[in-house]
């Protein structure tokens, strides 16, 4: 008995360091520490607030401060939004917080890298907390923040209406979300030293619209000296949905819906600001049914980022100079685009045949800005391999592919290039994510789903280990060395953890990327990921002519509107 006793003086002696009451530019806080290890604990500190409650459509704010010690062990309120169903919204005004992840030894850290993530939900939904994993947030950081030594940061931004509306102009420029995030982004820069971090050695990483949005905070002249290196995961600024072109029509539908629909701009934005927000919020939701077969779900995915003047002050594509001090690292998942293709083409998850005109129905969709000469273009390049009587499950999973490479992967690679091309000594690495789905019901040929990347990287196979087996934990260490290494060096390959393998940097003369799933060795380094197709978007397609200017694309939404359907599709812009 004695010597239990013993054991237990001399091990909450030996136990970790941790942080305690920690001041901030606004007031002490405290969170909560969590033990890891024998030795190893994690400090969580979950809702500090980032700025203050936001005006409508307004640019965030410093917070006010608070006096006493804020307690921060409970995650706040997502910001306003509609649910995952689209039935109702969530969320408050009240929601710009962010939350904290401190990795302790037996001293207290200093100095180490720091992570601060950016959620994905198609700009639409989403928070720094999101989708409880058996009791536990996906992105909760204290597995990649004690396996990597880093400091993770998740925050959260306004989406959807509240977040994105825009008339294009000066009146309600946008980007209010990118704001928020940039506002999360400098708070951590001036406070982040107090919790051992080095305010020196951030990076910003994040998933589809967070993937996205951390492309256009590297594009944007505002980010001039506030991070250090950036990740992009299944999206970056120069994706088909993650730009509206036409925001001033958007929000003329939106202002339909609240009963502002006014011919004086200035009059319907002035009821729009007296309106609702809830109502505002549930106006800008999906409706999948208005397809109804006659177009793609890319096309829904309407609230987005604009370019402005002022944050995002040009094309994406023109922006790139601002990259070339930030290391940049970006992938996508091998079937990203499996989720949309699944709506818009059905029948690739079932038994039913797919057939050829429903291959050149999904290009229509996606290529209508070209009309049908690019739908036959399009197509000539995507079924050349299928010989004279392709194999269902080929023609199935080159649907997929079709909205993977237009979605995802070719912005991807042009981001890259673009990098590549613009750096200034920074570097800048390509991957491909294909370990096989997990999500029960779908075909046996079914890859990387869009987002099933995160369950690794938040190292959810040593969380919940019970749901997952021992390759799915090999996949989980590799992702959370490659990406900490990278976070602390700027080279996925030095740092604290080791790597299975040498990942080269790809440059404007040479373009690796390192394929990555359990079982990574040599030959997972490989070259000019899906060239031919890379090379169809941005030559071939692009140089085809378009059928259809702005303006008709105006009448045809008011058209479109009028007649109760209030389909609007959204141009790409894929040409370097």
């Amino acid at each position: 008995m004695m010597l239990l006793l013993l054991f237990g003086v001399w091990l909450n002696s030996a136990s970790a360091a941790n942080l305690g009451v920690v001041q901030t530019e606004g007031g002490q806080v405290e969170g909560q520490s969590h033990r890891m290890g024998l030795f190893s604990t994690v400090d969580v500190f979950k809702g500090i607030p980032f700025a203050d409650v936001p005006g409508k459509w307004e640019k965030p704010k410093p917070h006010p401060g608070w006096s006493g010690i804020l307690k921060a062990t409970k995650y706040r309120d997502r910001c306003l939004q509609v649910t995952l169903l689209q039935t109702k919204t969530q969320g408050s005004d009240d929601c710009l917080y962010l939350n904290i992840f401190v990795p302790q030894g037996r001293k207290l850290s200093t100095n180490l890298p720091v992570m601060v993530y950016l959620f994905g939900g198609a700009f639409l939904l989403g928070a720094s907390n999101d989708v409880a994993v058996l009791g536990n947030s996906l992105y909760d950081g204290k597995e990649m923040a004690d396996r990597g030594g880093v400091i993770v940061v998740t925050v959260n931004y306004r989406v959807g209406t509240m977040g994105f509306l825009s008339t294009g102009d000066g009146r309600l420029p946008g980007n209010y979300g990118l704001w928020d995030q940039h506002a999360a982004i400098s708070w951590v820069r001036r406070n982040i030293r107090a919790f051992g971090g080095n305010p020196d050695n951030v990076t910003i990483f994040g998933q589809s619209a967070g993937a996205a949005s951390v492309s256009f905070q590297m594009l944007s002249p505002y980010s001039k000296g506030l991070f250090r290196r950036a990740i992009s995961q299944g999206g970056v600024a120069l994706s088909p949905w993650a730009l509206q072109k036409n925001p001033m029509a958007l929000t003329k539908k939106i202002a339909r819906k609240v009963g502002c629909s006014r011919k004086d701009v200035d009059v319907m934005l002035t009821c729009l600001k007296m309106s609702d927000p809830v109502g505002l919020t549930l106006a800008g939701k999906i409706n999948v049914l208005l397809l109804l077969g006659k177009g793609v779900v890319m096309d829904l995915l309407q609230l987005a980022p604009v370019i402005d003047g002022d944050f995002i002050p040009d094309e994406p594509s023109q922006l790139f100079h601002n990259t070339a001090h930030f290391d940049y690292l970006a992938g996508v998942n091998s079937m990203d685009g499996h989720f949309f293709a699944g709506v818009d083409v059905p029948s690739i998850n079932k038994k039913n045949v797919t057939s050829v005109e429903q291959v050149e129905g999904l290009l229509a969709g996606l290529t209508k800005e070209k009309g049908n000469a690019a739908v036959s273009s399009a197509f000539g390049a995507y079924s050349s391999h299928w010989g004279s009587a392709p194999e269902q499950e080929v023609v199935k999973k080159t649907v997929v592919d079709i909205e993977t490479d237009f979605l995802f992967l070719v912005p991807t690679q042009i981001a890259l290039q673009l990098h590549a091309n613009n750096s200034s000594g920074a570097r800048t690495y390509s991957y491909l994510f294909d370990m096989k789905t997990r999500i029960p019901g779908f075909p046996h040929w079914v890859e990387a789903e869009h987002a099933e990347d995160l369950q690794y990287l938040f190292g959810k196979p040593f969380s919940i280990p019970l749901v997952y087996f021992p390759r799915h934990r090999d996949v989980s260490r590799y992702m959370i060395a490659y990406w900490t290494n990278f976070a602390r060096t700027g080279d996925p390959n030095t740092g604290n953890s080791r790597v299975p393998v040498l990942w080269p940097p790809f440059t404007k003369l040479h373009q690796p990327y390192l394929t990555i799933n359990h079982n990574i060795t040599k030959s997972s380094v490989r070259y000019d990921l899906r060239s031919d197709y890379v090379t169809y978007w941005t030559k071939t397609y692009s140089n085809l002519p378009s059928v259809r200017r702005e303006e008709e694309e105006e009448e045809v939404e008011e058209e479109e509107e009028d007649g109760g359907m209030n389909r609007e599709g959204k141009l790409i812009q894929l040409s370097v």
